[in-house]
């Protein structure tokens, strides 16, 4: 397959053999944890004679499907982001996400292409909590960097961090502008094998990773030209300006544009501008309306405390198209299992929400 087939776990060096020994007997150990199983039947994967690895998507705009990737541009991948950030094999990197999907397929790939030192730390809300020495690179969702504040900010737990698996919304970046961590949002997804852009927080738009350039379709969609790491240009749903043939600035999913009276919004735009004005979590949505075609919702979880009254003060940093009909409670937000909210399952779940507040009576 490649030469890749050393690792080093938790400060031990592992290959040939030995590798396979200790994977194979820790998936098989009945006393050791999933999460660490996960991280192990991958290695076995990855060392194995195949050339492809099977790699599960998010969920997160569809239902999730099994989909294969080669090794090759696996490693072309890991090799961008090690350049990007200088790893050396005297480097030590974190792993706090699952090896079921590709972000912590990645960092694992990334050890046997780079050598750094791989620690290994279950993937709950705040895995920085238990680590004692600064590391020098990890990859967090923002639930996980939202728990982490503190340590962010501090910068004395980790270097460089990379965060994926969602949008970072304007509170969150608020949050950790001044961090003494180097704070990156990326952008990619399972089938680009990771990330193919990157911006620092804090600027507007995202650059393309070494050996990727962006153009776009009719719809204002990206495309993505990357060969190193598949085999075609990728046709994606995202909505962006397109700066150059390197830079974009997103702008939202083009499978979750609402059509209200023959204009069509962008819901994650009108949650970037209220989420400097609404403090706790909160979504953009709609329910089907005989006149307009669809009647644009604000959805709040019953399980916050909300005043009404400052949710419709907020409403007016946005125009009179942007403003939503309604107010509605869910019991839930619908999240995949990489903490993703699946909007189409959240329409779903309006037709029985509760509204409290019609701002059309």
């Amino acid at each position: 397959m490649n030469n890749y087939n050393s690792i080093r776990l938790n400060g031990v060096k592992y290959s040939g053999k030995d590798l396979f020994m200790v994977s194979t007997e820790t998936i098989h150990n009945d006393n050791a944890p999933e999460w660490l199983k996960d991280i192990h039947s991958f290695i076995l994967e990855w060392i194995n004679d195949s050339d492809e690895i099977k790699a599960q998507t998010s969920g997160s705009t569809g239902k999730p499907k099994s989909i294969c990737l080669k090794k090759s541009h696996m490693i072309a991948s890991a090799m961008k982001t090690i350049e990007f950030f200088n790893l050396k094999e005297h480097h030590s990197a974190l792993l706090c996400l699952s090896a079921n999907y590709i972000a912590g397929k990645m960092m694992v790939v990334r050890a046997f292409v780079g050598g750094f030192n791989l620690l290994l730390q279950e993937p709950v809300g705040n895995p920085l909590a238990y680590i004692d020495k600064k590391v020098d690179f990890a990859a967090l969702v923002p639930l996980q960097v939202s728990n982490s504040i503190d340590d962010i900010n501090s910068g004395l737990k980790i270097g460089n961090i990379i965060i994926g698996g969602g949008a970072v919304s304007v509170e969150l970046s608020e949050r950790i502008k001044n961090a003494k961590s180097i704070c990156y949002e990326t952008y990619g997804m399972t089938e680009t094998v990771s990330h193919v852009a990157i911006r620092r927080l804090g600027e507007d738009c995202f650059s393309a990773m070494p050996n990727v350039s962006f153009t776009q379709d009719e719809r204002n969609c990206l495309l993505i030209d990357a060969n190193d790491v598949a085999d075609f240009k990728f046709i994606t749903n995202d909505i962006v300006e397109l700066i150059s043939n390197k830079v974009f600035k997103w702008l939202g999913r083009y499978d979750n544009i609402i059509n209200t009276g023959g204009i069509k919004v962008v819901p994650e735009e009108i949650e970037k501008k209220l989420s400097s004005e609404i403090k706790h979590d909160f979504f953009i949505s709609s329910i089907p309306d005989e006149k307009l075609g669809e009647k644009m919702v604000l959805v709040i979880s019953s399980q916050v405390k909300y005043n009404v009254n400052l949710i419709l003060s907020a409403f007016s940093v946005l125009n009179k198209y942007e403003r939503p009909r309604k107010i509605c409670l869910i019991n839930n937000f619908p999240y995949s299992d990489n903490n993703k909210i699946q909007r189409t399952v959240l329409r779903k779940y309006l037709q029985s929400s509760h509204i409290i507040y019609d701002v059309d009576k």
